[in-house]
């Protein structure tokens, strides 16, 4: 399997954030990478690659053009007005004010462009994050000229990245860019399957009155867990795109059989969808030990994801979102990239 990295990713290193009220150092930090690096080099998985440049018309499919323009523009402004440090919104548009106009204050427009106090701007950010979306599209570009599967090793991760807003650690969602690149290409359907401990509340939104994109999501119940506010069971799509998304939310502490049940369930949906395509949103931060996320995998859990993803038979494209216990972060990777490899 062929993994598409960057140095570039080390760009974007934030300093601390907004935890459950406590300003904490980042959990989101260039070891995050790193380590699976050097977890899939040593079990002899790759080549590892660099990507190519893309211009921004695939990113530009699924991000607003105000959008984009603020999140290549930040840091030069921010520092133009004397500051240095990361840049954390203070305000946001709650229900009743108005998002339709563009503030001319900076921290008014990066409220409205953000949804939590716990993701960083850095110098290097837009930088990271325009590097992690030409991996995502190189890794895509890989598996359309008749590849199996590939593996985008990005970060910041990507799957709570809106049309128009930032949050949960990302900027640009790479796993939306790349299923509207196999759309644009010509492709039917496309499926994309979040296994993350958190909803891909980004993914949902950019796709939830849409047929051509079925998305399948198993986490943490948002009635106690972040990202809080998407993510239910009731939420199936609407107008042209209901019965095309399906949550699968579940309790903290949740066992690994209900997990596998749901993860069942989704692929069960998957097939049946007949997608030209996959793209998995794999976050690991479903690992019993991660720091900010309460499932039970473990290890040989990881393991068995991957010879569930590979008996679908589909042209699969992986993207590393979460995961956050970063000792182990690289071996629960390397287990489902090696399983789904060995799987026939």
């Amino acid at each position: 399997m062929h993994i598409f990295y960057s140095d570039q990713h080390r760009a974007h290193a934030g300093s601390h954030e907004f935890y459950r009220g406590e300003l904490v150092p980042c959990f989101e930090k260039p070891e995050r990478a790193d380590h699976v690096l050097a977890a899939v080099q040593a079990r002899g998985i790759g080549p590892v690659l660099p990507p190519q440049p893309f211009p921004p018309d695939p990113i530009a499919r699924v991000h607003s053009a105000r959008y984009l323009r603020f999140l290549e523009t930040a840091w030069a402004e921010w520092t133009a007005l004397g500051n240095a440090g990361d840049i954390l919104p203070s305000v946001w548009p709650i229900r009743g004010f108005r998002s339709d106009v563009e503030p001319v204050n900076f921290m008014a427009r990066l409220g409205l462009y953000s949804f939590d106090s716990g993701t960083p701007f850095t110098a290097g950010t837009w930088a990271a994050a325009r590097t992690g979306a030409d991996i995502a599209l190189t890794a895509q570009a890989h598996i359309a000229a008749g590849h199996r599967a590939a593996f985008a090793l990005s970060r910041p991760p990507g799957h709570h990245a809106g049309a128009d807003f930032l949050g949960g650690y990302c900027f640009l969602n790479n796993a939306a860019i790349a299923a509207q690149a196999w759309r644009d290409q010509g492709a039917e359907r496309v499926a994309i399957l979040d296994v993350d401990y958190h909803h891909g509340n980004g993914t949902q939104s950019i796709f939830y009155d849409r047929a051509d994109v079925l998305f399948q999501s198993i986490h943490g119940d948002p009635l106690t867990e972040y990202p809080f506010y998407l993510g239910h069971a009731d939420e199936t799509g609407s107008g042209a795109g209901l019965g095309f998304n399906q949550n699968y939310p579940l309790p903290a502490g949740a066992t690994n059989e209900a997990w596998f049940a749901a993860l069942a369930t989704a692929c069960e949906r998957i097939a049946a969808y007949r997608p030209a395509a996959l793209v998995v949103s794999l976050g690991v931060d479903t690992f019993a030990d991660d720091p900010i996320s309460k499932f039970q995998l473990r290890t040989p859990e990881f393991h068995r994801l991957g010879r569930t993803l590979a008996a679908l038979q589909l042209p699969t494209l992986f993207i590393f979102e979460g995961g956050y216990a970063v000792a182990e972060i690289g071996d629960n990777v390397a287990e489902v990239l090696q399983a789904f490899e060995q799987t026939p």
